[in-house]
């Protein structure tokens, strides 16, 4: 890959393997004597993060499929028992999850990086389509992946997605059918979602090899863009560059293990943790926020096949970026003009995620086509133009002098692109939730919650309270099927012993059976059983309570959520708040008013609710003062009942929170530690180099 090896092996076992396979000569040519542009800023470390993500999507995934189940009416499930019932299955779901999403705010970066110093230009055209290619596949490998959990958001996620492809004229019916396995995205759509999805991975894998094996024949760009010509323009890959990477990487994971560990469902939709129905369609149908940009370029064209079409075409064009900027100067350091229209493009980028989760009416799809049209303008029309009339400033005569000199500014590009990627955050994470928000909605009061922040934990007292309003009172109509009886005696949970815990599961009845005469029967709970269901069937639920369907509460603390606004979600990131949920049950249960509004008409059989979405609830008040006995002295008023019995729904929800947030601790303490001791020592192994 790069040029004949001068390894020469010590060890004589190393030295007969060498002779018949020179595989240890191979590493030591790419990776260790490997010429390197001593002028490499920190934008070029994410090549290698992008390369460790890959490892970690890959491994996660491969023991993730180990556990999971693609069957429709099991995949939920599934999912969940990955996460409440294997051994750190949390830790592994959460890895993957988020390893998603740092998976593209890498490669965004690495494409802007490559766009911004002229990365694509000749003689790294191969290098660069490769390039394109590994992020078409990345893009199909995360939308199979996200529909893989068979959530509410992924179920019409992966509905609206997939029936583009009927606007293909004349093979685009045959295409639907063939990716559904059917009629409608079903079992048959779910099997070969995931095949593709732990096929992918390997098909990127094989495409970075020959991705790093052009990078190595064409050699690597740099900040100055231009090539090296003398042994004072490089240094050896192995230790200046791997000892950078080394510490730009484990800054990047203390950045990745805030999400694992802290903030795990910030990225995510609530709708997800509603098992797929497909009688019921979201309000909106908002994809992953990495694919924003271009759903909102799909949904700002009226033409369903001339959308499809933008869409596709916002990526194939960027292949054809070493045709379309023909200009002799690589880096935009030393193009004013491009360096203006980039940070335009980018800004365009960021509002066109913006869009993408907002809803497809009136100034936003005006803006929509407005900012469509910027982004193919910057490839079609800007760039075309600056090649031929741009006047560029003068460039260094070698990578050393450029070095010594400190020409352009390596810093500048570095604070903007950072605060560019902050703002882009904010506003595709404001998006979601804005798109999620019902108009005129009054927002939960945000409570103050025991397990909220870094070191928060459920309050055991609050947890038993809820159980018990939970026994009394909800499990009436609401059922709990992922929680077992065990799960009550689980370090982290209400306390209770196992003696305590066997001695609740016994007082409910399980059916059970066909016992030696053929026949179900009932018998007393053991501490493996599931909660049972208060209703043989969903029919029999619906008929007991006015056509309503009474949720799960298993997850319902995560399954809720409401908009926070600009800027609350910004702040939420650094406060790790995530408590959403909790706020909605507790708001709901001290929310009914009566009698209602005059203005306004309560549908038949409904009750008013002033935090309920349309506020016409079906279920009746379920909870007022002195209604539920609590043993320990706390008062028995609706607001505390409210607020037990929703530290209780959080807790059956994430009944691993405290674990997460115990090993988040060690992990960012060790990872700061580790990334001070690797600056220092890359300080050290640079002194010689500058």
């Amino acid at each position: 890959m790069s040029g004949p090896s001068t390894y020469q092996p010590q060890n004589s076992v190393v030295a007969w393997i060498e002779r018949r396979l020179p595989i240890f000569g191979l590493i030591h040519s790419s990776f260790v004597a490997y010429p390197t542009p001593r002028n490499l800023n920190y934008w070029w470390t994410f090549g290698g993060i992008l390369s460790f993500m890959l490892a970690v999507q890959i491994v996660t995934g491969v023991i993730l499929a180990m556990h999971y189940t693609p069957e429709a009416t099991m995949a939920f499930n599934s999912v969940e028992g990955i996460v409440r019932d294997v051994n750190y299955g949390w830790l592994l779901r959460n890895l993957h999850a988020s390893g998603a999403s740092m998976f593209f705010i890498a490669v965004y970066i690495h494409m802007f990086r490559g766009l911004y110093y002229g990365s694509y230009k000749e003689p790294r055209e191969i290098l660069w389509i490769l390039g394109v290619i590994i992020y078409l596949l990345m893009m199909a490998t995360g939308f199979m992946g996200y529909v893989l959990p068979w959530g509410q958001m992924s179920f019409w996620g992966a509905t609206v997605i997939t029936n583009l492809f009927s606007a293909i004229p004349y093979f685009g019916e045959s295409i639907v059918t063939l990716l559904w396995g059917g009629f409608s995205v079903g079992n048959p759509t779910l099997n070969r979602f995931f095949s593709l999805h732990y096929l992918l991975p390997f098909v990127i894998a094989g495409v970075v090899v020959l991705h790093i094996w052009a990078l190595h024949v064409a050699g690597q760009n740099n900040p100055a863009g231009v090539e090296p010509k003398t042994e004072k323009d490089t240094v050896p890959f192995t230790p200046y560059a791997t000892i950078k990477d080394a510490f730009g990487m484990s800054c990047f994971i203390i950045f990745y293990a805030w999400f694992v560990f802290y903030m795990p469902n910030y990225l995510g939709d609530a709708d997800n943790y509603i098992p797929a129905n497909p009688g019921v369609t979201p309000a909106h149908i908002v994809p992953e926020w990495y694919y924003l940009p271009f759903y909102a370029m799909l949904r700002s064209i009226p033409n369903k096949l001339g959308g499809v079409v933008v869409m596709f075409g916002a990526i194939v064009i960027l292949a054809f970026l070493p045709w379309l900027d023909s200009a002799r100067t690589k880096s935009s350091r030393y193009r004013p003009l491009a360096k203006q229209f980039f940070w335009i493009f980018v800004v365009v980028c960021i509002l066109l995620g913006w869009l993408g989760g907002k809803p497809p009416e009136g100034i936003y799809v005006i803006a929509g086509r407005i900012l469509t049209f910027s982004y193919f303008a910057y490839f079609l029309i800007v760039l075309p133009i600056l090649s031929r009339v741009e006047k560029p400033r003068p460039v260094p005569n070698s990578i050393a002098d450029d070095v010594l000199a400190k020409t352009g500014s390596l810093k500048t590009p570095m604070v903007s692109t950072v605060i560019m990627l902050a703002v882009a955050g904010s506003l595709f994470a404001g998006s979601i939730q804005n798109a999620k928000a019902e108009e005129h909605q009054e927002a939960p009061p945000s409570q103050k919650w025991s397990f909220a922040g870094p070191f928060g934990k459920y309050d055991r007292g609050a947890l038993q309270r809820g159980y018990k309003i939970y026994k009394e009172v909800c499990s009436t109509c609401h059922s709990m099927n992922l929680m077992s009886f065990r799960n009550l005696a689980d370090p982290g949970g209400p306390g209770f012993s196992t003696a305590q815990a066997s001695a609740v599961a016994s007082e409910y009845k399980v059916k059970d059976g066909p016992n030696d005469a053929g026949e179900m029967f009932d018998r007393p709970g053991r501490l493996a059983d599931r909660f049972p269901a208060p209703f043989a069937n969903e029919q029999a639920a619906r008929a007991s309570n006015g056509g309503a369907l009474p949720p799960d509460l298993s997850l319902i603390a995560k399954a809720r959520s409401y908009e926070r606004g600009f800027p609350r979600f910004i702040f939420d990131f650094f406060t790790q708040f995530q408590e959403q949920g909790p706020n909605y049950v507790d708001a709901i249960l001290q929310g009914y008013v009566d009698p209602p509004p005059k203005d306004f008409k309560l549908p038949e059989g409904s009750y008013y609710n002033k935090y309920f979405p349309g506020h016409a609830i079906k279920m009746p008040k379920p909870l007022s003062d002195d209604q539920v006995t609590y043993d320990d002295g706390t008062p028995q008023k609706l607001d505390q009942y409210a607020r037990d019995v929703a530290t209780f729904l959080m807790w059956t929800a994430e009944p691993h929170m405290e674990d997460r947030k115990r090993m988040g601790l060690q992990v960012m303490i060790f990872m700061i530690i580790f990334a001070g001791l690797l600056y220092f020592t890359k300080k050290k192994v640079w002194a010689n180099a500058h």
